[in-house]
């Protein structure tokens, strides 16, 4: 028999664990613009952790190995901001992202304070795309930040599911 993987939130003793499967799973993205010296790829183990300290951090577990991670914030205007959405490569396919997004949202809307959802990712990168409109988010503005990349911000309201109409 297998094991089945929780979700729960991040402790200080993840951080390394994070960071790695960070590094692993952002192989891909940097591959696909041709950057790897993007931010995930180059993030200290002080910064994240003092995200794990000033955020909400999730994790999901096989036995005792972290196969996945999510991490947000409500901002002063109600807007929960999600991003690095991870899950190791061989875990993919299998709706542990889809889980794992819907983790955060319920999490990050439980206090009443998150009128609206936002996360980005490359114009690329349609695998998350799709994902993410899967779970109710639509495209509200694009950026140019870089020769190769474009990034997308995709939001939708906490309640409804509908998207929200300012980024």
């Amino acid at each position: 028999m297998g094991m089945s993987v929780t979700i729960s939130a991040a402790t200080e003793q993840d951080a390394e664990s994070i960071l790695k499967l960070q590094y692993l799973c952002y192989q891909s993205e940097a591959e696909l613009y041709g950057d790897y010296g993007i931010e995930p790829l180059t993030q200290p183990l002080d910064s994240l952790r003092a995200e794990l300290a000033g955020g909400t951090v999730l994790v999901a577990r096989l036995g005792d190995e972290v196969v996945a991670s999510v991490r947000g914030a409500v901002d002063t205007e109600g807007t929960a901001r999600i991003n690095k959405l991870i899950v190791h490569p061989r875990m993919q396919r299998h709706g542990l992202g889809g889980r794992l997004l819907d983790a955060i949202e319920t999490r990050l809307g439980a206090e009443g304070t998150a009128k609206s959802f936002q996360l980005f990712t490359g114009h690329r990168s349609e695998r998350n795309l799709r994902l993410y409109r899967k779970h109710g988010y639509a495209p509200v503005s694009q950026e140019r930040v870089g020769e190769r990349m474009t990034l997308v911000t995709l939001a939708k309201g906490a309640d409804t599911g509908v998207y929200a109409t300012s980024a």
